[in-house]
């Protein structure tokens, strides 16, 4: 307050301090300039920056603050969605722009002034193209830009898609094993009536997670993959099962409390698509896991360990209405002795059009993983990980 009196002129400053508990006081700035608040204190300059005090001695007492500052672009608020990266003339990009999904190639986001997410994605299927596809438009359905790098084994190249596809549009582990990712996603792939040690590129799978364990915020990993995981990570293996596990099945929550499982039904849909499965008692038995979603009917489906590292999902949220009667018709073609799609088929005619029952979750899933495990846990810039942010007020 400035204060003038005759020829006197009096300039008083005042501070108001609250005195706090550690992590009651969390600051944002949404659409401020970079100047503004507490904001010109940092050297960084950043799309989402994470910082904290840690004790503040004030005379006789202590002064906890833990601030946490964001800044977000206009287009990433209010429920706008920000881009995905993807690499130029990806096939799916036509499909994804077509479903008003907001595509940027790879020479446009480079002009971005912003700091995207980082995605890996580790695509074992062998229709890659339609995988990619699956996962693009979950990826792409959030208030989050994300560059995403697809990763193919070196050890072992998919029959049923392109080379020039995987030299264009893919990386090998050797290629990126030096970068940080915010996530990873490692997809199914139908070996799975083999042993895990005859998989070919199983001994580079393994270099890849143990490699996440430190280069990789959080991981997500799907059908195959999270039997994988499971046994990789916390020995827990997979057992064959009478007939295969096709159809659309319901599953319970556990624990909505769980960010990951924020917004979901107390019962919804999902479809499976597999010949083996894991122990639901064992999984309940790992110190290490949470159980977050089971069927009766499947056992489980949505497993979590405590660290929220490790992603594990047992079924297919990311298929299409039609991706499990392409299957159907595929096995009946290669002569096999398979059953229809348990409640999938209107009906149960094959003839007749399946309905996408699941697809609010599946984008749920992804929502709130990418936000909540990866956007919210991922330090803005690797390189600063281990560092002190030192603040003078």
């Amino acid at each position: 307050m400035l204060k003038k009196h005759h020829n006197k002129t009096e300039l008083a400053l005042w501070h108001e301090v609250s005195v706090l508990k550690d992590d009651q006081a969390i600051f944002e700035y949404i659409n401020c300039h970079l100047k503004a608040g507490l904001l010109p204190y940092s050297e960084l300059t950043m799309t989402a920056i994470k910082f904290y005090w840690s004790a503040i001695y004030l005379g006789n007492f202590i002064l906890y603050l833990s601030i946490k500052v964001c800044i977000c672009t206009n287009n990433s608020i209010g429920g706008t969605k920000m881009p995905i990266n993807i690499p130029k003339n990806l096939p799916a990009g036509e499909i994804l722009r077509k479903e008003k999904i907001f595509v940027m190639e790879e020479e446009r986001a480079k002009t971005q002034q912003i700091r995207p997410l980082n995605i890996l994605v580790c695509n074992l299927m062998p229709e890659k193209e339609k995988t990619e596809l699956q996962l693009l438009r979950l990826l792409g359905n959030t208030p989050l830009q994300t560059n995403v790098t697809f990763l193919n084994t070196a050890t072992y190249s998919s029959k049923n898609v392109s080379k020039t596809h995987l030299d264009t549009f893919y990386k090998t582990f050797n290629e990126i094993k030096h970068r940080r990712f915010d996530g990873m996603i490692i997809t199914g792939t139908p070996v799975e009536l083999m042993e895990f040690e005859e998989v070919a590129f199983w001994e580079e799978l393994t270099e890849i997670m143990e490699w996440a364990k430190i280069n990789v915020t959080s991981c997500m990993y799907i059908c195959w993959g999270a039997q994988a995981a499971l046994y990789y990570h916390f020995g827990i293996d997979k057992f064959l099962l009478p007939i295969k596990c096709s159809g659309i099945y319901s599953h319970v929550i556990t624990d909505l409390k769980v960010d990951l499982v924020r917004g979901f039904s107390d019962e919804f849909d999902a479809p499976h698509s597999r010949r083996t499965s894991v122990s639901l008692e064992n999984v309940r038995n790992c110190p290490e896991l949470r159980l977050l979603s089971y069927s009766d009917e499947v056992g489980p489906f949505i497993i979590q360990s405590t660290d929220s590292k490790h992603i594990m999902i047992t079924g297919h949220l990311e298929y299409d209405a039609t991706t499990l009667a392409d299957e159907y018709k595929r096995d009946v073609a290669k002569g096999e002795n398979v059953e229809l799609p348990v409640n999938y088929f209107p009906d149960n005619d094959p003839t007749k059009t399946p309905k996408n029952t699941w697809r609010t979750h599946a984008n749920l899933l992804f929502y709130n993983w990418l936000n909540f495990y990866v956007y919210q846990e991922t330090p803005y810039d690797w390189q600063y990980v281990d560092d002190l942010v030192e603040l003078q007020i």
